[in-house]
């Protein structure tokens, strides 16, 4: 079963420095019938303006995030870590007991378009930690890399030029989501287009491709 979330059905908030887009309820946007699922918490689909970004801000109890699609995004925290990510890395923090950090475009002439994924912890009150790598290596296009694992959850990442197809087995008993961050594809012959998420269970195997060049990312969840 594959249930589409529609682009233009998300929440939005617009500033001077951001144009984001919420694919569940988060800060302002409430919807009860998209408070997340499963594990996935959010997924919020942002442009950061030149020089923009977010000041240093608490979280805790969560995993957290972040993949470009575009841009550079300039990370530091309270744990005196930072560092500047680009399309093909990977951000993450385990805000367990607590963390500070800020983000902000890293770029002065052009934006960063990125998206922001929470993941629900196995457990709380976890040693906050701070990490980042690059998983370019593995963006071939149609492979679907893994980009991180956690407990409740498995994130991968595909890039497609057009004509390739990426495969996953689900095992039983777990659920996908899939975000289209730029392009099209279509997954077991659902079409979705850019800004698309699609919630999925009861599926033994997924097929991706892709007409053109597109990137997703895949959850594969408890």
């Amino acid at each position: 079963m594959i249930t589409i979330r529609p682009s233009e059905e998300r929440g939005r908030a617009k500033y001077s420095w951001l144009d984001t887009r919420f694919t569940f309820s988060f800060n302002q946007y409430y919807d009860p019938k998209h408070m997340g699922f499963r594990s996935l918490r959010v997924i919020n689909d942002d442009i950061i303006a030149p020089g923009g970004g977010f000041d240093m801000h608490p979280h805790h109890d969560m995993e957290i995030v972040s993949w470009m699609l575009d841009g550079a995004l300039e990370h530091r925290d309270s744990l005196g870590n930072g560092g500047i990510i680009r399309p093909g890395d990977v951000q993450y923090m385990s805000a367990g007991t607590g963390i500070l950090h800020s983000e902000f475009n890293a770029s002065k002439a052009e934006p960063a378009h990125l998206m922001q994924i929470w993941i629900v912890p196995d457990r709380k009150g976890k040693e906050p930690i701070y990490g980042q790598r690059s998983v370019a290596d593995q963006l071939t296009p149609g492979n679907l890399a893994k980009v991180m694992e956690f407990p409740s959850a498995v994130v991968y990442a595909s890039r497609f030029s057009g004509g390739e197809t990426s495969t996953h087995t689900l095992t039983p008993g777990r659920h996908a989501w899939i975000q289209v961050g730029t392009g099209a594809i279509e997954v077991n012959g659902v079409t979705l287009g850019q800004g698309d998420g699609a919630a999925i269970s009861e599926e033994t195997s997924l097929a991706i491709t892709a007409p053109g060049a597109a990137e997703i990312l895949l959850f594969d969840l408890v």
